[in-house]
């Protein structure tokens, strides 16, 4: 291991508790994370889920509600070639009614390989922080019901996003504030607002959703597409096996048990 950290802080125009929530229940961190159950309770288990046949378990190791909240894994890796992460999050109120996260990981490991996937830990958490703004700002208490779904293709990054371009119905790369209307085979239209573009991810704001699109590497890369929809009676299964449907059919890869 590493004495490396990742820190990040954002200011959050929400309450403590509302930042709480979000962050330290189940619910909470699926409505802008991945799908995660929670044991609200020092010792806790926690569970994440990164994608059919990926789920990640560890524990809660400091619960204090309102203000931090941490959590690692159960027991120390045995092979010295994985890493130890470990998580925490620290919640402040300001007087003007804003709310400060804090947020720190640790447990990285050495070597020309684990700076690269620093690089994309670091891009992936900013992503993920700034859909819990926009959660917030936008969909705060809202049930959400998420898709995740991933893959891998030899092509590189600029070869991949012009299938996910093609395969959306847009001709380029459009701008955080524009309108835009996407067109993925076997969906509605998705008619909202761009609020994510950097070169790894494009997101969308609708009115009840965001959607978010993925392709990370180089030398090959790795193919996402993470959606939130806010609101009751979505039919979760179908939704997750309709997008990894669309993604697999762009990036043909192994297909997972079906969502039951």
């Amino acid at each position: 291991m590493t004495d490396r950290r990742m820190e990040k802080e954002v200011v959050y125009e929400a309450t403590p508790d509302q930042v709480w929530q979000a962050i330290a229940t189940g619910p909470g961190i699926s409505a802008w994370f991945v799908p995660h159950q929670v044991e609200q309770r020092e010792g806790g288990r926690i569970q994440g889920n990164f994608g059919p046949g990926y789920a990640v378990e560890g524990r809660v190791t400091a619960w204090e509600p309102g203000r931090r909240f941490a959590y690692g894994a159960f027991d120390a890796p045995d092979n010295a070639e994985h890493p130890d992460y470990s998580f925490e999050f620290l919640i402040q109120g300001r007087d003007d009614g804003t709310t400060v996260l804090r947020f720190v990981q640790t447990g990285f490991l050495d070597g020309e390989g684990w700076d690269a996937e620093y690089d994309a830990l670091d891009k992936g958490w900013d992503l993920f922080f700034y859909n819990l703004g926009e959660y917030l700002t936008h969909f705060a208490g809202r049930p959400v019901t998420n898709v995740v779904t991933m893959g891998f293709t030899p092509l590189n990054k600029a070869a991949a996003w012009s299938k996910i371009r093609d395969a959306l119905g847009i001709d380029v790369m459009p701008a955080v504030g524009e309108e835009v209307r996407l067109t993925p085979e076997g969906f509605a239209p998705i008619i909202g607002v761009v609020d994510v573009v950097t070169d790894e991810f494009l997101g969308v704001r609708t009115s009840d959703a965001l959607y978010r699109f993925g392709a990370e590497g180089e030398d090959g890369c790795g193919v996402s597409a993470y959606h939130y929809f806010y609101g009751n009676d979505i039919a979760t299964a179908a939704q997750q096996n309709a997008w990894h449907a669309w993604l697999t059919a762009l990036f043909p890869m192994p297909e997972p048990a079906p969502v039951t």
